[in-house]
């Protein structure tokens, strides 16, 4: 676990460096701002697709 835990440090102080900001702020950026995004927008879209099932379910039906 370790081991994991080390790469991902890692490997955002490279995309830090990389974007020319701080790791805490690529931090900031990936767990504070796009994940709940993506987080949000998946739900929005979970929440599409059961409805365009229902729809074609009680059209069929």
């Amino acid at each position: 676990m370790d081991l994991v835990f080390d790469w991902c440090v890692d490997f955002l102080y490279w995309l830090a460096g990389l974007m020319g900001i701080t790791y805490k702020e690529i931090n900031v950026w990936i767990f504070v701002i796009f994940w709940p995004l993506i987080f949000i927008i998946q739900w929005i879209y979970i929440v599409y697709l059961k409805n365009k099932i229902r729809n074609i379910k009680r059209v069929k039906g």
